[in-house]
């Protein structure tokens, strides 16, 4: 039986908000012109993010040659950029639900994030996308499938069915949603993201990531996420058959998915390094 737009603002809306500090590194960095000094303050005066933007920025992830003792040193060795995605990761991780009755793998959902991030990444620094600017790519890949923990969380007995129909009928599982649910993870994932006053590119990325259009025009986090995320579906096998990629999607991979694959070298190592972004909390 499809929700209801009250049950899905309902959703929404008991989903922790992000912590307060989070929330002004946000809108900080939406300012192109911010002074990296007041970003750090921000980020100093809650000691739970410190700590934990700090744990991460060492983390083998970065593999910085020396330690980094402080926040301002995070900037500097690693970016604005890349401290802002990092707030941003260490505040969703931690308020998103860590349970559900419905038979969603979380360890999978996780890994099966984690790889999308460190996929996109990866394509992104094969296009020299400036380092700093990698961090949009990995935090888009882990962000892009939020919804389905909702869904799962708060709807165990639907979300339940959807995952068993999409497992017995080898179909795609956002389409599933869509029929019985009346609307997909990307949609749902969007709406919280909007509710976080996440930034728009990464609320594209979780919204559209399954749509096959002929033109995504000049938004290339958003194709390297969909091709990121077919390449993943791809290396695990994924339930069903995938889709015929757009040509602008085949154009950014540069080759069939099966040969691409191959090319992701070191791919379990690097997103064994990237759970530390789930760890962390």
């Amino acid at each position: 039986m499809p929700l209801n737009r009250d049950q899905l603002v309902e959703i929404v809306q008991n989903i922790p908000a992000f912590p307060q500090s989070v929330n002004q590194v946000i809108a900080m960095t939406s300012n192109a012109n911010v002074a990296p000094k007041k970003l750090v303050q921000v980020i100093e005066r809650d000691p739970i993010l410190t700590i934990k933007v700090l744990k991460l920025v060492n983390s083998a992830f970065f593999g910085l040659s020396k330690e980094v003792i402080s926040v301002q040193h995070s900037v500097v060795y690693v970016g604005l950029n890349t401290v802002k995605n990092v707030a941003i990761s260490v505040a969703m991780s931690g308020v998103l639900p860590k349970t559900n009755e419905a038979g969603l793998d979380m360890g999978e959902f996780w890994k099966n994030s984690l790889a999308v991030g460190v996929i996109a990444k990866m394509l992104a620094e094969k296009h020299r996308v400036p380092p700093n600017e990698t961090a949009d790519y990995f935090v888009a890949g882990l962000l892009h499938n939020i919804g389905k923990v909702l869904f799962a969380h708060y709807f165990p007995k639907e979300y339940k069915e959807v995952l068993e129909v999409t497992e017995a009928k080898r179909v795609p599982l956002h389409k599933v949603e869509k029929k019985l649910l009346g609307l997909d993870h990307c949609q749902l994932g969007a709406l919280l993201a909007k509710e976080w006053q996440l930034p728009e590119h990464l609320r594209g990325c979780i919204r559209n990531h399954h749509t096959m259009v002929k033109d995504y025009g000049d938004n290339k986090l958003l194709v390297a996420i969909i091709a990121a995320s077919q390449l993943n579906h791809y290396i695990n096998g994924s339930v069903g058959v995938l889709p015929a990629l757009p040509q602008q999607v085949q154009d950014y991979l540069g080759a069939p998915l099966i040969d691409v694959a191959e090319s992701l070298e070191n791919l379990d190592r690097e997103v064994k390094k990237a759970q530390a972004f789930v760890d962390v909390n």
